[in-house]
């Protein structure tokens, strides 16, 4: 990993945002929101066979360099208008890469279309939506990035799919790669504000129109006060699942990483306030020579907002190792 992150390129904090929380929590104060009017969005709408459709921005690349089209996946309870997802646009864009921003099944503009819901584990929605894909938009290839949850979602494609999934390479940033732990560390008692921010979020997500809930799962959607019980009581019993740890154990992508071939790159902080370390630090990356992980002391969840920039630290290694891929 020198190549892609040589000691006087890694991540040191912006003032004031020292520590795990104040990095995570940076895009809700700032409420900032990456510019793209530079490069105009087509709305594309790529059908799933069970007649919803997931909705996707398009933003074609003017620059003649061949970079292959970038997916950006977001997180969970995110859209496409998502802050960090907007900065990685922005910066891939910058660096000449055509991108196509994916909402998941029911989440942001993709909730018109969606009669039912994403979760951690739905691989195949992203199988769908690739194959959905104009061939065109493909013709220099393809790379992916996904965020959190969106990067577990990615990571089981990967290890499902082996030496056949389409992507020249691949990135994942702060995803829980072990949904059982995950869920317990955002439940933690010190991370309750977290934990009802994301439980509200979900619940209000889960409901919107036209999702198609019978009167019982509304009912079970709206006592639900823990992202174990909403995924216990709801997700687990909609999508054949026997319970939340039954959910779990067949989605995390700690389950999937062996199966990966695509080159594929991992960036997580040790200090990120929502998902813990420890799945990180236990499996054995020597196994796969296809995962490159990227440990960082601190960046918090999804932040690495970092001195004398202004896109975060993830997004400039991302464009950087895409790059190095693209051009390998």
């Amino acid at each position: 990993m020198l190549e892609i992150v040589k000691k006087s390129d890694r991540f040191r904090p912006r003032a004031p945002w020292w520590g795990g929380d104040l990095q995570t929590l940076r895009n809700f104060l700032t409420r900032s929101s990456a510019p793209l009017d530079a490069w105009p969005a087509e709305r594309l709408t790529l059908p799933l066979r069970d007649g919803d459709a997931l909705a996707a921005s398009y933003h074609a690349n003017g620059q003649a360099n061949r970079l292959p089209l970038a997916l950006i996946i977001h997180g969970l309870a995110g859209s496409e208008d998502s802050a960090y997802v907007r900065a990685s646009a922005r910066c891939l864009l910058s660096e000449g890469f055509p991108v196509l921003r994916l909402n998941l099944r029911g989440a942001g503009p993709s909730r018109a279309f969606c009669r039912d819901q994403y979760h951690a584990g739905r691989s195949d929605d992203l199988r769908q939506a690739l194959a959905a894909l104009a061939p065109s938009l493909m013709a220099n290839g393809i790379v992916a990035i996904g965020f959190s949850l969106g990067g577990n979602m990615l990571l089981k494609y990967l290890g499902e799919e082996g030496g056949q999934a389409p992507f020249r390479a691949a990135a994942v940033i702060s995803a829980p790669i072990d949904l059982r732990e995950a869920g317990a560390h955002l439940m933690a008692r010190r991370n309750a504000l977290y934990h009802r921010y994301m439980i509200t979020a979900m619940k209000e997500e889960a409901v919107a129109a036209p999702a198609e809930l019978t009167p019982g799962e509304r009912a079970t959607i709206r006592r639900v006060r823990s992202v174990y019980a909403f995924d216990d009581t709801f997700i687990a019993p909609r999508n054949g699942f026997k319970g939340a740890d039954d959910y779990y154990a067949h989605c995390s992508a700690v389950n999937y990483l062996d199966g990966v071939r695509v080159p594929t790159l991992l960036i997580h902080a040790l200090d990120d306030p929502w998902i813990p370390s420890r799945p990180y630090h236990a499996y054995d990356w020597t196994r796969n020579p296809a995962l490159m992980p990227v440990l960082t002391p601190s960046g918090g969840h999804v932040g690495f907002h970092a001195q004398g920039h202004a896109a975060p630290w993830h997004d400039r290694t991302i464009a950087r190792y895409l790059s190095a891929v693209a051009s390998g």
